[in-house]
């Protein structure tokens, strides 16, 4: 019984984590969804504020302007052991986001994007799934105004400020299995950071990219309503101002692409996503305890084609994407795993000032069967398999140039 008390609170505290830190979208525009990230070298529109602001030195005169929305949708998680299997629920979310290009000064040219980089909601109602995440929610948002300079008419360099903003809530339910422990905790925070871009044109058709995303600490303050098993079969609630501090952690893109005919592009791009700054978590103003973490630094390849026709321009792309989470760390709150992504869409010029996009993505997460004794979480220690999940994201957006 102990060992599931320390394990429900365990969970309590991952939750927390796995919300603010442990969940990406690269994806925050059309170009972007439609080539499955594959969009730091060769960008083309206003999005090229965020992806690469070093771009914005090469881009054409005038000013850009962009704004889309994607609708995620997350299928049911499904764990399969026995008389503790259950399946979470599914969620639908909205992820608007914005960019904007200004007309060049000179050889500087600035831009601002408005995304929401990162975020998840996650509920189970299944009664073991539910002791440790009855609701798993984050939202995140990024402010990301940038500047570019041109060196010469090959390089360019670029760099904004990160202001965000994020907030959660944590919820879990242990009396359909006989205890009662309950936890309602809720946070909120604003925080900054920065990011670099640099580009390289050794030819008219070649372009060398690379991008850094600072690591942004997400000191969470809020409260917590905590019933903890002891004292009276009812258990024992404490109320109290709770705080946490995560990472949301750095991330280094590195990009080629070549062009030909002026029709045809490739890019390949890896991205390292430094999760290892998560290493333990204390959850203060509680009586949980510290949770060892040691997640693990990520890789993503990426690889996406575009091909311009006219009016049209279509784009597709595929990636391979690690898991930071070790096994001993995965848990109902995030079921995480490597993963494949495959991604298509295009872009129609509808008029010379306007045009306007459609993308989809499908994130295809592996199955996980969990050894035996490896997890800290109470019911995946005794083993069990953890399948289906992923992502399906449809994006719709307009630009405008002027």
């Amino acid at each position: 019984m102990n060992n599931v008390v320390k394990g429900l609170a365990l969970s309590v505290v991952a939750s927390s984590v796995v919300v603010a830190g442990g969940y990406k979208i690269p994806e925050q525009s059309v170009n972007s969804m439609a080539l499955g990230a594959a969009y730091v070298a060769h960008t083309m529109s206003a999005d090229t504020a965020y992806f690469n602001p070093a771009n914005m030195a090469f881009m054409s005169d005038g000013q850009f302007m962009e704004g889309g929305i994607t609708l995620a949708h997350l299928p049911s998680n499904v764990y399969s052991l026995g008389s503790a299997s259950g399946n979470s629920e599914e969620e639908n979310m909205l992820i608007p986001n914005f960019h904007y290009v200004s007309a060049p000064m000179g050889d500087f040219r600035w831009g601002v994007s408005l995304t929401v980089p990162g975020g998840l909601t996650k509920r189970w109602e299944t009664p073991y799934q539910k002791a440790f995440a009855e609701e798993f929610t984050l939202k995140i948002i990024e402010l990301n105004p940038s500047v570019s300079y041109k060196i010469n008419d090959n390089f360019s360099v670029g760099g904004g400020l990160r202001l965000i903003y994020s907030e959660g809530i944590v919820k879990s339910d242990a009396r359909g299995i006989g205890m009662p422990m309950q936890v309602d905790m809720d946070g909120d925070t604003i925080e900054f950071g920065y990011n670099l871009a640099m580009t390289y044109k050794p030819t008219n058709d070649v372009i060398l990219a690379a991008t850094y995303r600072s690591n942004v600490d997400l000191d969470e303050d809020g409260s917590a309503t905590i019933t903890y098993p002891i004292g009276s079969p009812t258990g024992t609630t404490v109320t109290s101002d709770a705080g946490v501090s995560v990472p949301l952690p750095a991330a280094f893109n590195v990009a080629i692409s070549k062009t030909w005919g002026g029709t045809f592009t490739l890019e390949a791009g890896y991205e390292r996503t430094f999760w290892s700054e998560y290493e333990t978590l204390e959850f203060t103003g509680t009586n949980l305890p510290i949770t060892q973490k040691n997640w693990e630094d990520s890789n993503t390849y990426r690889i996406g084609a575009t091909i311009e026709m006219d009016k049209l321009t279509f784009m597709m792309g595929f990636a391979i994407d690690e898991t930071p989470v070790p096994d001993e760390s995965i848990g109902f709150e995030l079921p995480d795993s490597d993963a494949k992504v495959f991604s298509m869409g295009f872009n129609y010029q509808q008029t010379k000032n306007i045009s306007w996009g459609l993308a989809f993505l499908y994130d295809s997460k592996d199955s996980i069967s969990v050894e035996r004794g490896v997890s800290e979480n109470p019911v995946l220690k005794k083993g069990g398999s953890l399948h289906e999940g992923g992502a399906f994201l449809t994006t719709i957006g307009m630009g405008y140039k002027f």
